[in-house]
């Protein structure tokens, strides 16, 4: 059985919590959402076996702790993070899996640090600036309501709205059998709470170059899950990403959080795409 070792790693302004476990390369997992590092141990469990895996609590979220809250957080930093968690672990490229949001900081990464991230999964990034300026424009508005809904209506409320906006539907979501359960605990609540104040913030204030990302010497696999409607905004910017790099846009199981709700089959779809990495 493959053990877990943690630790914590001093970032410019915070303290990062990171978890290791498995054999072979090294892929890193950046989570969506309010998703920390046993948020994906469902699908850490199907790549242990021939990947070195690293997961991590985005800083602001759980372990993750910020020397000031009250600064909030940027894509540029998250970033950082992880450019700084990489050089700690390894000396060697890393492969990556961006998922939503943390796969906007793969992109940035790539573009910062060219070479440490040699294969970059990116799926369904949440990154407007892929967009059409108009399509773009909507969308971004679309997260600024989002924050208000929050605001004046609390979490439950804006919990809907975010579904709704990614295209997953709660009621009739189907999941592979078997899976770990992720109550809204206190912590997870107060992660959630963080990702739409001051992690949508940062979305909307990214100034990713997007155009760059078609000379980046990383290959970045544009995916998106098979259930996710094709009018939504995350499976939108993963379409535009694909036109952008000129590659195909590939499908994994399930929809925007397929990672979770299909492990063993995403983890399949990884090593697929990884070639054996």
């Amino acid at each position: 059985m493959n053990r877990t070792k943690t630790g914590l790693l001093d970032v410019p302004g915070a303290l990062l919590h990171y978890e290791v476990r498995g054999t072979g390369p090294l892929l890193l997992i950046s989570q969506s959402g309010e998703g920390d590092a046993g948020r994906s141990v469902d699908l850490v469990d199907h790549l242990v076996e021939d990947h070195t895996v690293v997961t991590y609590d985005r800083r602001g979220l759980s372990r993750s702790t910020l020397d000031d809250p009250a600064r909030g957080v940027t894509m540029e930093a998250h970033a950082d993070d992880v450019h700084r968690l990489l050089a700690f672990l390894t000396d060697e490229p890393a492969l990556m899996l961006g998922c939503s949001i943390g796969a906007v900081i793969g992109f940035h990464l790539a573009l910062r640090h060219p070479g440490q991230v040699s294969t970059l999964i990116a799926h369904e990034p949440v990154a407007p600036r892929l967009l059409p300026d108009a399509e773009r424009t909507h969308h971004e508005q679309e997260l600024r309501e989002m924050q208000e809904v929050y605001r004046r209506d609390g979490l439950p409320a804006v919990v809907k709205v975010i579904a709704k906006l990614l295209g997953i539907s709660m009621a009739d979501q189907e999941t592979e059998p078997n899976l770990t359960q992720h109550p809204f605990t206190p912590e997870r609540t107060a992660n959630f709470e963080f990702f739409v104040e001051h992690d949508f913030t940062a979305v909307l204030d990214d100034a990713l170059d997007v155009a760059a990302l078609k000379n980046t010497p990383t290959r970045i696999i544009p995916a998106a899950g098979r259930t996710t409607p094709r009018t939504v905004f995350d499976y939108r910017c993963a379409q535009e990403l694909a036109d952008l790099v000129g590659a195909g846009l590939e499908t994994f199981p399930g929809g925007h959080n397929g990672n979770l709700t299909h492990p063993r089959a995403y983890a399949a779809r990884v090593r697929e795409l990884l070639g054996g990495a």
